[in-house]
């Protein structure tokens, strides 16, 4: 275990954190509501090349920098009607991204987080119609919310404030932290195994958890409940204290899932022990996914026997040049285009872009695009299906063709 490392990343996929005080408290569960209308050693399940993927053999591209001057950047947003860039700082604010590039000086949110190095403020979106702001954050106790503010202008009403999700964490890493409007209008929520190492209190597997999981919610309130769980939940029904909230589980602590635009299929970075990071993926319409967790790290048993039916990776990643993989977008821009339908996935450790192209949840390309970030934290998607690299040094990148 690569300790000195860890402690200087975001995402320390080897991290083994010391506990905290309080215990898990999950909420009763919420009424249902109808179902909405490289050097690196790499693994993975290959198949022949396609003639009809990509040619990545052929594709050459450069970043472009769009912005810079953020503190500690680590997740993007954008707002119906507003071509402006929002960005996520870890230490608490949402920022506005200006015509220069630079943060506009008032910030949309200002929160008072909790500044471990796997804590603060993690993830933001927007309700469809840009009126409503969604963050999700550790607060100074280290325990996760997930709240909606209702927009005035270019700022976030602090007195809108509403609460959808409290859960207290024993530990101060593995906080998941993204916050996404899917496909279907729903709100989509990941968590961590609570964290320290080899999860000990065995969230992923455990369905009466949030740990370990993504989540899927309607976020409007339902009474007195701060949002209901769609019909069509994976879940429902299940009775014995499942939550239904859950839509994949199985999960250690997945930083960064994405929707592929053009067809719904769902692409996850789940971070790894201290052998193996991997990229998960699944076609559009499965849900209720197990990947894995704690019983399984990559393709390889970790403790336990194998869940029956438990997903194995798309691909795997291998220590020691990996640490903390970063979960990317498939390219559906068109600053590239033969970049489309391409893959593209990162870490916080090694600088280098990967791209990849599957056929049938198999591997059939995969290429190192010979440019790199250093300090990745995340990647984002603009409305037109652009995608950007996030340094936590303050600066956004996007791809552009080379």
């Amino acid at each position: 275990m690569v300790v000195g490392v860890c402690a200087s990343l975001l995402l320390a996929a080897c991290s083994d954190s010391n506990g905290k005080s309080s215990s898990t408290n999950p909420s009763q569960s919420p009424p249902t509501s109808p179902a909405p209308t490289t050097s690196t050693t790499v693994r993975t399940s290959t198949v022949p090349p396609s003639t009809t993927a990509p040619n990545l053999a052929a594709v050459r591209v450069r970043l472009r920098s769009v912005a810079s001057g953020l503190e500690s950047p680590v997740a993007l947003a954008w707002r119906k009607g507003d071509a402006r860039m929002y960005v996520a700082e870890q230490g608490g604010r949402v920022r506005i991204v200006g015509t220069n590039g630079r943060p506009v000086a008032t910030p949309v949110l200002s929160i008072d987080v909790s500044h471990g190095n796997e804590q603060g403020l993690l993830g933001l979106d927007f309700s469809r119609n840009g009126t409503k702001l969604y963050v999700d954050y550790t607060d100074p106790k280290g325990d996760t919310h997930v709240v909606e503010y209702t927009m005035r202008g270019d700022v976030a009403d602090p007195a809108t404030r509403r609460e959808l999700i409290f859960q207290q964490d024993p530990f101060p890493n593995h906080n998941g932290g993204q916050v996404t409007i899917g496909p279907d209008n729903m709100l989509y929520i990941t968590l961590g195994d609570s964290g320290s190492a080899g999860d000990p209190n065995n969230n992923g597997q455990n369905l009466t958890t949030l740990f370990g999981k993504i989540m899927r919610i309607n976020p409007r309130a339902s009474g007195s409940a701060p949002y209901t769980v769609p019909a069509d939940n994976p879940f429902v029904g299940r009775g014995g204290g499942v939550r239904t909230e859950l839509w994949m589980y199985g999960l250690r602590n997945p930083w960064r899932f994405s929707f592929d635009r053009e067809n719904g299929d769902v692409w996850i970075g789940d971070v790894g022990q201290n052998k193996y990071e991997e990229i998960d993926y699944a076609p559009a319409g499965q849900d209720g996914v197990n990947w894995g967790w704690s019983a399984r790290e990559g393709f390889h048993a970790f403790k336990g026997a194998r869940p029956a039916g438990a997903r194995d990776p798309l691909l795997e990643t291998e220590h020691p040049d990996n640490c903390a993989i970063v979960g990317g977008h498939v390219y559906r821009g068109r600053a590239v285009p033969a970049l489309d339908g391409v893959y593209l996935f990162g870490d916080n450790c090694n600088p280098k872009i990967t791209a990849v192209v599957q056929r049938g949840g198999r591997v059939v390309q995969q290429r190192d695009l010979g440019i790199t970030v250093d300090m990745l934290t995340s990647f984002g998607e603009d409305p037109q299906g652009e995608v950007y690299a996030i340094a936590r040094t303050g600066t956004v990148y996007r791809f552009a063709d080379g």
